[in-house]
């Protein structure tokens, strides 16, 4: 039936409304801001990664006898990381919440031995969280995290 005053049938209107339900359901005519994305699961890997290679830094810093064996394995947490933020998409967190075990690592250690004995203690909490992450993570993702795991674990037996 024709509405004399807009030329337009009920079917139409109707038509035209129930079109607007549904564009107004999927959220295009919403303006409220879209919720953050959640974190990547491999993200902790990546900020641990930095934060064992700033934990060596710093003790190769401050004990610079260690400067030779501790520098490659800081290399290799940052190069993790790397590898981390390339297949999460994301760059590391730029301040890290460090794990107090690699936060505590060789921080004022004046000792070789207490600052090595800290790295280790950091680099098997790491190792754990590595096998951790892989046992959870995507098939993809899986040969990357393992090989982490077993690096830390390599460095836990290279800092005895």
């Amino acid at each position: 039936m024709l509405n004399s005053d807009t030329g337009h049938t009920r079917r139409r209107m109707l038509g035209a409304g129930l079109a607007a339900l549904t564009l107004g359901g999927c959220g295009v005519l919403d303006d409220d801001p879209q919720p953050p994305s959640t974190p990547d699961p491999l993200q902790p890997l990546a900020d641990e990664a930095l934060a064992l290679a700033a934990a060596y830094d710093r003790t190769a810093a401050s004990l610079p006898a260690l400067a030779t064996r501790l520098t490659p394995l800081a290399q290799d947490h940052r190069a993790h990381a790397a590898e981390l933020a390339q297949v999460t998409g994301r760059t590391p967190a730029a301040s890290i919440s460090a794990p107090a075990s690699a936060a505590a690592a060789g921080g004022s250690a004046t000792d070789p031995a207490t600052a090595v004995a800290a790295l280790r203690a950091a680099e098997q909490t790491a190792a754990k969280n590595a096998v951790t992450a892989c046992a959870t993570t995507t098939a993809e993702r899986a040969g990357l995290v393992g090989s982490i795991a077993a690096c830390r674990a390599t460095h836990v037996e290279a800092l005895r």
